[in-house]
């Protein structure tokens, strides 16, 4: 018996095993099967039928799932539909026909989801270009020349990464960021070539120093030599480094022969320091005898006498460790002051001219005082009581300053 829905109703099978599929309102030969069962004859051409029907069936599931494209899909549809229509084979083919038909909407719908994910991407890869672009532009106005390389190099590796958007686009925003990096390089390789040349410079400056070092290393003259390598060592500074591979050795020889001149200076000031050491006792000695003959200064010509014998006695004495001098000279110039000091107050006390300002000055303001006190007697006389208290008030201002001018006139007279 027949299914009157399945494939086998599509079609027939003559008695010559001739087999027919029923196609709209007529029919079409697919082939022939001899001396066989009419139904093995239809079964044959049916199972064909059922293999093209399993083709759609899988080719409608992965359209659906989206593992194809939508050009790749239009392929395929095209090929299995270019099987299933006038296929030897018994079955619904307008029906499959019609399913891959069917899936025409669907592939619209995908072809626009990935127009707009293509979109978005696109976008989002534009804005990382543009983002990479900028800070490109930013590094080539920038004096980063170490981090710099490995960041270009890291932002090339990211653009490679990155799908090409439209050409006019991507091509504007490349040409910007090769530009960049084109600038950066040129102005790296500038400043290294300039940062080479000045190191070269200070290297000759250098080698020309330490030839001079080498000319003062065995000099005894320890003062002017010391300042000769003073000088040699802010020309060095001001030099800059030299290149690496030979800056620490032009260094080293440098500070070797500084070492050898100061060292050579420091054991010679040694032995000096131990020979000046009998002088710094004998001197302390005499500095501290002068200091209890003379200070304070209370009788000044034996104080004058007194002083220029010590001058006498203590510059006779050799030199003293370096590191005394300063506490030594303090101590004499404090002798030397009381003297000077005492001289002035003396010169000042018999100054004949400074004496008769003095007396001046008391005679005329003892005679404002006398005046002062005929004003009170007269205002005494008449009554004016204000009169006689102002002129009593001036009085005792013109007093005070009677006595400061009266102390004056007697320092002349001790």
């Amino acid at each position: 018996m027949t299914d009157s829905t399945g494939p086998a109703s599509f079609g027939r099978v003559d008695e010559d095993g001739t087999v027919y599929v029923l196609e709209g309102d007529g029919e079409r030969t697919v082939g022939q099967v001899p001396d066989v069962p009419s139904s093995d004859a239809l079964n044959f051409y049916v199972r064909r039928f059922q293999n093209l029907e399993t083709e759609v069936g899988l080719l409608e599931q992965r359209i659906r799932a989206g593992a194809l494209s939508p050009d790749e899909a239009r392929k395929s549809i095209q090929n299995v539909r270019t099987s299933v229509v006038g296929a030897n084979a018994v079955g619904d083919l307008a029906g499959l026909a019609a399913r891959l038909d069917g899936l025409a909407p669907l592939l619209a719908e995908q072809n626009e989801a990935r127009k707009a994910e293509r979109a978005k991407q696109h976008e989002a890869t534009r804005e990382a270009k543009e983002g990479m672009v900028a800070e490109a532009e930013a590094l080539a106005a920038g004096n980063d020349w170490r981090g710099g390389v490995n960041r270009f190099r890291a932002l090339l590796d990211d653009w490679k990464a990155l799908p090409r958007i439209d050409r006019a686009t991507d091509d504007a925003l490349w040409h910007r960021f090769s530009s960049a990096r084109t600038t950066y390089t040129r102005r790296r390789k500038a400043q290294f070539a300039e940062q080479a040349a000045k190191r070269d410079g200070a290297r000759a400056i250098k080698e020309q120093i330490i030839g001079e070092a080498r000319e003062l290393a065995d000099s005894t003259a320890w003062g002017p030599t010391s300042g000769a390598f003073r000088d040699l060592m802010s020309r060095w500074k001001a030099a800059g480094p030299a290149p690496r591979d030979v800056d620490d050795a032009l260094w080293a020889e440098f500070r070797g022969l500084q070492d050898q001149f100061f060292n050579a200076r420091a054991a010679a000031q040694s032995e000096q320091d131990a020979e000046f050491r009998g002088n710094l006792e004998a001197k302390e000695a005499l500095l501290t005898q002068a200091e209890a003959d003379i200070l304070p200064v209370t009788d000044l010509d034996k104080a004058r006498t007194a002083y220029r014998a010590f001058l006498d006695q203590y510059n006779g004495l050799g030199k003293v460790p370096r590191d005394s001098i300063r506490g030594l000279d303090n101590r004499v110039r404090a002798i030397e002051q009381a003297v000077k000091k005492a001289e002035d107050d003396e010169w000042k006390r018999t100054d004949p001219e400074a004496r008769q300002r003095a007396e001046e000055t008391v005679a005329m303001l003892s005679t404002e005082i006398e005046k002062l006190q005929a004003k009170i007697t007269k205002a005494e006389a008449r009554g004016d009581k204000s009169a006689v208290k102002k002129a009593e008030d001036s009085i005792a201002t013109y007093t005070s300053w009677l006595e400061q001018a009266q102390a004056t006139l007697a320092d002349f007279t001790r």
